[in-house]
């Protein structure tokens, strides 16, 4: 399995002022396929946007909605980055956002894995794939194109107002849990009681997943080493000196969500969003299930560090003692790569 040594080639965070007119962001590094935009000091929705659907097609990780078409949101993916509209969740006056960006193929293929006929981009190297499909209403297999099993899937329903839906490794293929709000994981039949495989994922008759007809989008993610990971961790409620969690590299974005009880917000960090610049510490942090501005708080604070990230808050979202958590986490550098850069603290 050939080595990532760059990992900003397949995941980038980038930072940037609106202007309230058409504006090419660039920086990136690459062309994305799935951009996720969150203003960072006012309320206005998270607006996800991926290559497989088509510009100005919009969806909001924080609420239930179905797929938007937003003409002045996002209009166009570019060798760098993207371009975006003047529309207020994207690029208003004055306002500051983050882009989160993945590649893909930057490109599509029809897929006949599963007993469902799906659209796909897939990148093998990074684990990554968008995922077009149609429900059928009755247990089916979706094709996801990674030749690798998913630890980790996010389905929409483009179609009609429905929660967003996720596979986790940590949770299992009897629970679900959702990005929208803060619940529990719970019993679930929406992956039929199935782990994915190398080819396909499985879905069964829940309506968030698999509705007669309607269309879904499903963000796909294999773990790549020294590039992703995902899994879980105990919480034991100290400040300060919370649980390490080995990942193989440092950090460049993170998410964490508790998910043995309710009430926990999804938590996001990022590596260009510290309010301590060239520091370990980040206390930034947004909530997918919010549209709340970004937040600074100690009881949500993590280092980052070279091979892994810990716990420095005690806060019931991230640490909450005995509690049981689910995370997912993307490179800023691998441990060691085969270009002889060895990752370090800052």
């Amino acid at each position: 399995m050939a080595q990532i040594n760059k990992p900003d080639e397949y995941f980038n965070t980038v930072l940037y002022t609106g202007t309230g007119s058409t504006q090419s962001i660039t920086g990136v590094g690459f062309q994305p396929d799935w951009v996720w935009i969150k203003q960072r000091g006012g309320t206005t929705w998270h607006q996800l946007y991926d290559s497989v659907r088509g510009v100005t097609k919009a969806l909001a990780s924080n609420d239930t909605f179905q797929e938007d078409t937003r003409a002045t949101g996002l209009t166009a993916f570019g060798s760098d980055g993207f371009t975006v509209g003047s529309d207020n969740n994207a690029n208003g006056s004055s306002n500051t956002y983050v882009a989160w960006n993945w590649l893909a193929a930057n490109g599509t293929a029809s897929n006949t894995d599963g007993s469902i006929t799906s659209t796909v981009s897939a990148n093998t190297t990074s684990g990554f794939s968008i995922v077009s499909y149609t429900g059928t209403g009755s247990n089916a297999t979706v094709g996801h194109g990674l030749s690798s099993a998913p630890k980790m899937i996010i389905v929409k329903d483009r179609s009609a107002a429905k929660n967003w839906t996720v596979y986790h490794v940590g949770v299992g293929n009897d629970k679900d849990i959702l990005l929208d709000v803060t619940n529990a994981a719970n019993s679930s039949t929406a992956w039929n009681s199935t782990t994915p495989s190398s080819s396909v994922f499985s879905i069964g008759t829940l309506g968030n997943v698999n509705t007669s007809s309607n269309n879904y989008i499903a963000y796909c993610f294999a773990e790549k080493k020294g590039f992703s990971k995902f899994g879980s961790y105990t919480g034991n409620g100290q400040s300060e000196d919370g649980p390490f969690i080995y990942t193989g590299f440092k950090p460049a974005f993170v998410i964490v969500k508790k998910y043995d009880s309710a009430g926990g917000n999804w938590v996001m960090w990022d590596n260009k969003r510290s309010d301590v610049p060239n520091a370990n510490v980040n206390d930034q942090v947004l909530y997918p299930n919010e549209p709340n501005a970004e937040l600074s708080s100690a009881t949500r604070e993590i280092d980052t560090l070279s091979n892994g990230f810990k716990i420095r808050g005690e806060g019931g979202n991230i640490n909450a003692d005995a509690d049981n958590f689910i995370y997912m986490a993307f490179a800023e550098n691998p441990l060691v790569g085969t270009n002889n850069i060895p990752a370090t603290a800052r």
